[in-house]
């Protein structure tokens, strides 16, 4: 109870029961310390003399303010400097309102409410005066608890809640994330954008952060067992004790009031059921999805067919083709490949498409096509209707919003007009009705202008982060109402909370073919880890990168070794086909896809196990280790090796050159090296030999010889 323990001193009247009986009337306002006992079992201590809030379990300790930082509401303008979709904001006259002086507490309609005031600055021409209050309420189930923080007497452009850092506790997640799971001594912006590929080298003038992501998320999970979700679509500051060792900030941008659900656990896993009930769960893939290889194909029908014959030639494991370019072919403004913006065929460049579809349906195999939600102005196919009927998003004068997009110009379809949503729905279902496509890539999702007019009055900021949900969902509706049943897939990038109720699988986003700690093959496992923290159970990856490069072959042999060993194997040639390296490079390339591909069919009835168990707890099929290992301390802060279900753990190499790599085993299993037998003792950090072809894998208590024999 160290952490207990740490709030004794503001907490003078602890042991103070304040909650009213059954039939008893409310105490009055108070501006000493008490307590008030929860519908949902929980108890909230207020301090005396500050007013610092604690929220417990019991007396198990969840999420606490610290006394000496009130709340804090700030007025500023921002400037919006923006590139191809990378979006960063510079604030401008930041003026801070801190409500430094505890006004007084209540118990209100079984909630415990809290006011701070503001006390205005003596030198200011018109001292401003406002308070804050703090309202922490029994969520919609037993276990969750609102917290609630609006502010009035001020034109704050945004509000902020301080949590208080603790040394036992730690914050993990925030969406998909690159770098690291545990963000501790970071500051950073929630807000949906492009990943910012070419961080180091500025590739194309497209440069973001650290914390750049496609997927972020305004969710946290507590190591120790408890997660706090902000529900909101507006843009998120969060500064996790970087400014101060002892204080978090969680800020909501022209979002009023802030508002946080504290998922109770009480351990990680059970915090991960509690999300889902919350922001909902995926479809699970079938078993199809699972049982080989996916490999990306282009060029056309011929092309595409002499990849098949090359692939069964070889032996290797494939349960999908999935072709990029099925709709045409264009150039990147930045160069390299790219495809028309359109959600039909290119009969051109696919003549007969549906035929070549029967064929490799014939030959056992499925068809996955490509979709983005931009509307390109210079094809006649959707832009023309959907501009003339209002269909498209507008940009303040009225006009159809036509922006810069990856490919020259682009408009997006308003999803917040039904009209609208049900044509592209109806273009969707189209795809799959005329072609026979069994899913697609839904790619794209972060480009919604962020002064957009939208149909139903959203504010376009807000609106910008809930735009990939509604893409996504516009998808999952689109192949519900074509394949019913739910004989088919879909792989998303782009998201925000609540897209998990939708989208299927995702995949991490468009990393360089290079072995770049920002930007490339070591960025690939911390971003599933924590796609798996955020409630998405199946993700993905380009083998070997998307942009930059060229690959090599080491690089692909390395990345293909991951690629066995995720929930959904799959194959991308980059954005430069001609000169970077592939599974049909070389025949030493060849026979390394074929047993890696190999494997990760061998396991296909364990993905099958691991998904129902992620459709009925919310359990990720790539796991953080601390999710199985909560009292191991060591897991908590590994973001370079990972659990594939609940027994196999993998420690891919991320480094170039590298032939062997240390590996953590958690404490409480005996570890057996897959590719030897071996059997060690967890609670250890050990060097494991890792040539090509033998990335370090190990099975929890039992061994695996027969992954062992494909070998």
């Amino acid at each position: 109870m160290r952490w207990l323990a740490s709030l004794a001193p503001g907490f003078a009247t602890l042991g103070l029961l304040l909650a009213a009986c059954d039939g008893e009337p409310p105490p009055p306002p108070s501006v000493d310390g008490g307590e008030v006992a929860l519908a949902d079992g929980t108890r909230v201590v207020i301090a005396d003399g500050s007013g610092a809030v604690a929220l417990f379990d019991g007396d198990r300790p969840l999420l606490a303010s610290p006394e000496r930082a009130p709340p804090l509401a700030r007025t500023f303008t921002a400037r919006v400097p923006g590139n191809l979709g990378i979006w960063s904001f510079r604030r401008q006259g930041v003026a801070e309102h801190r409500y430094d002086r505890f006004q007084a507490w209540r118990e209100e309609a079984g909630a415990a409410v809290v006011e701070y005031a503001l006390v205005p600055d003596p030198e200011a021409e018109t001292p401003s005066e406002g308070v804050a209050t703090l309202r922490i309420a029994p969520g919609e189930r037993d276990d969750t608890t609102v917290i609630t923080l609006s502010v009035t007497g001020v034109d704050a452009t945004s509000i902020a809640l301080p949590v208080r850092c603790d040394e036992a506790g730690s914050f993990h997640g925030f969406g998909e994330q690159y770098q690291a799971t545990e963000q501790t001594g970071e500051a950073f912006e929630l807000m949906v954008t492009e990943q910012g590929i070419g961080r180091e080298g500025g590739l194309r003038d497209v440069n973001g952060d650290a914390h750049t992501t496609y997927f972020p998320m305004p969710y946290y999970l507590d190591a120790r067992g408890f997660g706090v979700l902000v529900r909101t679509d507006r843009r998120v500051g969060v500064d996790v004790c970087a400014a101060d060792a002892e204080v978090a900030w969680l800020e909501v941008i022209d979002g009023a009031p802030l508002e946080l659900v504290v998922f109770h656990g009480p351990t990680p896993y059970d915090v991960l059921a509690q999300l889902g009930d919350e922001v909902g769960r995926p479809a699970p893939p079938p078993r199809w999805a699972f049982d080989g290889a996916w490999i990306s194909s282009q060029g056309g029908r011929d092309a595409v067919l002499a990849d098949v014959d090359a692939l069964e030639a070889a032996g290797v494991p494939v349960s999908a083709i999935w072709s990029q370019d099925w709709t045409g072919v264009r150039m990147n403004i930045g160069g390299g490949f790219g495809v028309q913006y359109r959600w039909n065929a290119d009969l051109a460049h696919y003549p007969d498409l549906a035929g070549m579809v029967d064929t490799l349906h014939t030959r056992g195999y499925r068809f996955l096509a490509y979709a983005n939600p931009f509307v390109d102005p210079d094809l006649d196919d959707h832009f023309p209707e959907m501009r003339d009927m209002g269909w498209l998003v507008e940009d303040p004068s009225g006009d159809a919003y036509v922006f810069n997009a990856p490919n020259e110009q682009s408009a997006h379809p308003d999803l917040t007009d039904p009209a609208a949503r049900a044509y592209v729905q109806g273009e969707l279902e189209g795809m799959v009705s005329e072609v026979g496509i069994d899913g697609w890539m839904a790619d794209f999702g972060e480009w919604n202008p962020l002064d957009a007019v939208m149909h139903d009055g959203s504010a376009p900021e807000g609106y910008h982060n809930r735009f990939p949900v509604d893409w996504h969902c516009t998808n999952r509706a689109a192949m519900d109402a074509a394949r019913p049943d739910g004989d088919w897939v879909l792989f998303a990038r782009s998201g925000w909370t609540g897209v998990q109720a939708c989208s299927m699988i995702h995949w991490v986003g468009d990393q360089e073919a290079t072995w770049s700690e920002s930007d490339g093959l070591p960025t690939v496992v911390p971003a599933m880890i924590n796609l798996g923290l955020a409630g998405v159970p199946y993700v993905t990856h380009d083998i070997a990168g998307f942009s930059g490069g060229p690959s090599t072959r080491e690089l692909y042999m390395r990345w293909t070794e991951l690629g066995a060993f995720t929930p959904i194997m799959r194959s991308h040639e980059g954005n430069r086909r001609d000169v970077n390296h592939n599974w049909d490079s070389d025949a030493e390339t060849l026979a390394h896809f074929r047993r890696f591909a190999s494997i990760h069919a061998a396991l296909a009835d364990d993905m099958m196990t691991w998904s129902d168990e992620a459709q009925a707890t919310g359990k990720p099929l790539v796991r953080h280790l601390l999710l199985e290992f909560p009292e191991d301390l060591a897991t908590w802060e590994i973001h370079d090796q990972y659990l594939l279900g609940d027994a196999l753990l993998v420690a891919p190499v991320l480094e170039e050159g590298a032939t062997e790599r240390a590996v953590y085993l958690p404490a409480g299993a005996t570890w057996f090296d897959v590719w030897t037998g071996e059997s060690l003792e967890g609670g250890q950090t050990v060097t494991v030999a890792a040539p090509l072809g033998s990335p370090p894998v190990f099975h929890r208590d039992s061994d695996r010889d027969d992954l062992r024999a494909i070998l």
